[in-house]
C-alpha cells in the first residue's frame, strides 16, 4: 500500500505535467460553483490550505481521524499486543503508515478537479463522485492499474474480515450466550459464528449492489453510528473511574440515533458531517451524564483498574536520581 499510493501520486502528477503545472492549473479553476456561497468568485481557492469548503473538510477530518479510535474492529487489535516493546514499534510504524496513506489520499484528492471530463457525470448531469478516482487512474500504465486494484481489494478484504469476525463473535458470545442461549457449548458457538459471518457478508454484497450516492456517504453512516456509540465510552473509560452505565447507554443512543435518523430526515445534509457530529456529541454527553447518574461500585472500579497497578520491569535509559 505504501508503494502503491506513492506510485499513483507520481503517475497522476506526471500526467498533469508535473506538480507545479498541476498547481497552476488548479489555481485557474473558477470558484463560481463552490459549495460555500461566501467564497464564490474567489480565485485560487483550490490551491489554498483549507480549500474551497473548509467546513465540510473539517467534517471529513473529524470522521476519518476520530472514527478509527472508536471502531470495535480497530480497538480489538490492541488486545493482541505482545509486550511494551511492540507498543513502541507499533506507534512508529502506524504513524508513518498513516501519514503516507492518509496524507497521500488527501493530497491526491486535491487534484480531482483537474479531471473534469464527461465520464464523471451521469445522464442527469450530476457528478458521480465514485468515478473520479477511476478516471484519474485510467491513464496509468496497465501494470500500475493492476497493482492499485490488488491494493484496494486487499484493504477492503482486511476491513471486511475484521468487521464480520468482530460482529459475529459479539452477537454470539456477548448477546446470545449471555441472554437466550446460556448453555451453548463451543461447537455450537462456532457454528453460529460461521452462519453470522455468512449473513454479514451477504448484507455487504447487497449494500454494494445498491450503494448510496457515493462511498463516502456509506462510510459516514457506518463510522458515525459505530464510533459515535463507542468512541466516548472507550476513551473516557480508559482514564476515568467516574464513567457510568447510563452515560454509555446515552452515547449509544445518541450515536446510533443521530446517524440513523439523519438517513431519513436529512437534518444534516452531509452524512459525513452527521457522523462527525455523532462522535463529538458522544464526547460531550458521556461526561455530562456521568455527573448526574449513579456511579459504579467502588469495588468494581478498583477491580477494573487493578491492572494499572501491576509492577513491571523496564530498562532505565536515563537516570534522574540525585548523586
Amino acid at each position: 500500500m505504501l508503494f502503491g499510493i506513492c506510485a499513483v501520486i507520481g503517475a497522476v502528477l506526471s500526467g498533469q505535467g508535473g506538480f507545479l503545472n498541476a498547481i497552476r492549473e488548479l489555481s485557474a479553476v473558477s470558484a463560481e460553483d463552490m459549495a460555500v456561497p461566501a467564497l464564490s468568485g474567489s480565485s485560487g481557492l483550490l490551491t489554498s490550505f483549507f480549500g474551497p469548503d473548509p467546513v465540510n473538510l473539517l467534517g471529513v477530518i473529524i470522521l476519518t481521524s476520530l472514527g478509527t479510535w472508536g471502531l470495535p474492529q480497530m480497538v480489538h487489535k490492541f488486545y493482541a499486543i505482545r509486550d511494551e516493546k511492540a507498543v513502541q514499534t507499533g506507534t512508529i510504524v502506524s504513524t508513518f503508515f498513516a501519514v503516507i496513506i492518509a496524507g497521500g489520499c488527501y493530497f491526491l484528492g486535491g487534484f480531482a478537479r483537474l479531471f473534469d471530463v464527461p465520464a464523471i457525470y451521469n445522464e442527469s448531469g450530476a457528478v458521480v463522485y465514485d468515478s473520479i478516482i477511476p478516471q484519474m487512474l485510467s491513464t496509468l500504465p496497465d501494470l500500475l492499474i493492476g497493482i492499485v486494484i490488488v491494493l484496494v481489494l486487499s484493504a477492503s478484504m482486511s476491513t471486511l474480515s475484521s468487521l464480520v469476525l468482530t460482529s459475529s463473535s459479539t452477537l454470539t458470545l456477548d448477546l446470545l450466550k449471555e441472554t437466550v442461549m446460556k448453555d451453548m457449548d463451543e461447537r455450537r458457538q462456532l457454528v453460529i459464528m460461521r452462519v453470522l459471518i455468512a449473513v454479514f457478508i451477504l448484507v455487504s454484497v447487497l449494500i454494494a449492489l445498491h450503494p448510496p450516492t457515493f462511498i463516502a456517504q456509506l462510510m459516514g453512516i457506518s463510522w458515525g453510528a459505530l464510533a459515535g456509540a463507542f468512541l466516548a465510552p472507550f476513551m473516557y473509560g480508559l482514564y476515568s473511574k467516574k464513567i457510568t452505565r447510563a452515560s454509555v447507554w446515552a452515547s449509544y443512543i445518541v450515536g446510533v440515533g443521530l446517524t440513523v435518523s439523519n438517513m431519513f430526515l436529512k437534518f444534516i445534509k452531509s452524512p459525513i458531517n452527521a457522523g462527525a457530529a455523532a462522535m463529538i456529541a458522544g464526547l460531550i454527553i458521556v461526561p455530562l451524564v456521568s455527573i448526574f447518574t449513579k456511579k459504579p461500585s467502588q469495588a468494581f472500579v478498583d477491580d477494573i483498574f487493578s491492572s494499572y497497578d501491576v509492577t513491571v520491569t523496564v530498562r532505565k535509559a536515563h537516570s534522574l536520581e540525585e548523586e
